[in-house]
C-alpha cells in the first residue's frame, strides 16, 4: 500500500488541472430548471461547474454510482436527452449488510431500489432517454465497452471501507473500467482528508479519502490522472483526529442538543471535496 501512495503522490504532483469549463447553455438550464429544494446544495456541490469539467455532453452514455434519491439523475436524465442513456449502479447487494447497522427491512429497500432506477428516471422526464439500473456485481456483459463517462459522487469512502474484508473498491473499479469506451473516463467528488492525516481513521470510515490513495487506487485499477479540480474545495472544513464527514451539513450528526456546535458545524458548510478526472488506460 506504501508503493500505492507513493506512486499516487507523483501521479497527482504531476497532474495539471484542467482549465475550467463554462458550462453550456443546455448544462445550465438542466440545472436551473430544478427545485429550489435541490438548487439549495448548488453552493457546495456546483453541478454544472463539475459536470462541465467532468466533459459530459448531450447523447453521451453515462452511470452513476450510487445514485440515491436522484440528485444528479434529476440534472442529467433531462439533459443527456432522447439519444443518450442513464445508468445507476448501486453497491453489490452484498455491501450493505457489511455496514452493520441497516436493519433487514432498510437493506431490502435499498437492494430493491435497483431495479426501480428506471421508473425514478420516468418521473422525472419523459423524454426517451435510455435509463438501466443494475449493480457493481451485474453489469449485463452487453453494456461492456458501451459508456461514455461513469459517475463517483460522494461514493468511494464506503467501497474503500470495505475494500479490505471484501474487495469491495477493486470489484467497482473493474466493473467501471469494463464498462468504459477506450476513450471513456471517470469523474470523482470525494470527501478529502488532508494528506497531513495519520493513515488510521483514513480508510473511508470517517466519510474521509485522502486524494493521493484515491489517484493510486485508481492508477492501479488500469486508469489514469486527467485532472484535478478544486471546483469543490472547502477551506474551511479542517477534520480533527476524531472527525466524522456527516458532523457537517446536511446530516449535522452530533448536534442535535448542542445548538452552539451545530450553528459552528453549519458556518463551516459541507465537506472540503477533490474533484479529479480520470481516463480508462490503454
Amino acid at each position: 500500500m506504501k508503493t500505492l501512495i507513493a506512486a499516487g503522490s507523483l501521479l497527482l504532483a504531476a497532474a495539471l488541472p484542467l482549465a475550467a469549463q463554462e458550462p453550456s447553455s443546455a448544462l445550465q438550464a438542466a440545472v436551473d430548471s430544478r427545485s429550489e429544494e435541490d438548487k439549495a446544495r448548488d453552493t457546495y456541490r456546483h453541478p454544472a461547474e463539475t459536470l462541465a469539467f467532468f466533459q459530459v455532453e448531450p447523447g453521451m452514455t453515462v452511470a452513476e454510482a450510487l445514485p440515491g434519491g436522484g440528485w444528479y439523475t434529476r440534472v442529467l436524465a433531462p439533459y443527456l436527452g432522447s439519444e443518450g442513456s442513464w445508468y445507476g449502479v448501486n453497491y453489490a447487494d452484498t455491501m450493505w449488510p457489511l455496514f452493520g447497522f441497516f436493519s433487514e427491512e432498510r437493506i431490502a429497500q435499498r437492494i430493491a431500489s435497483t431495479a426501480k432506477f428506471p421508473d425514478m428516471v420516468a418521473e422525472i422526464t419523459d423524454n426517451g432517454i435510455n435509463a438501466q439500473g443494475f449493480t457493481f456485481g451485474t453489469v449485463p456483459p452487453e453494456l461492456a465497452a458501451t459508456v461514455d463517462r461513469v459517475l463517483m459522487v460522494r461514493a468511494l469512502h464506503n467501497l474503500n471501507r470495505f475494500e479490505e474484508s471484501a474487495g469491495t473498491r477493486s470489484q467497482a473499479l473493474a466493473a467501471t473500467r469494463s464498462l468504459l469506451k477506450d476513450d471513456g473516463m471517470v469523474g470523482v467528488v470525494q470527501h478529502r482528508l488532508p494528506e497531513s492525516a495519520a493513515a488510521e481513521g483514513a480508510d473511508g470510515s470517517r466519510g474521509y479519502l485522502k486524494q493521493s490513495d484515491v489517484v493510486a487506487a485508481f492508477e492501479a485499477a488500469g486508469f489514469e490522472l486527467v485532472a484535478s479540480s478544486e471546483i469543490n474545495a472547502n477551506p474551511k472544513d479542517v477534520p480533527g483526529a476524531e472527525d466524522i464527514v456527516w458532523r457537517l451539513p446536511p446530516s449535522l450528526n452530533g448536534s442535535a442538543e448542542d445548538p452552539e456546535k451545530r450553528e459552528a458545524m453549519k458556518a463551516i458548510g459541507e465537506s472540503d471535496r477533490m474533484t479529479l478526472l480520470f481516463r480508462k488506460a490503454p
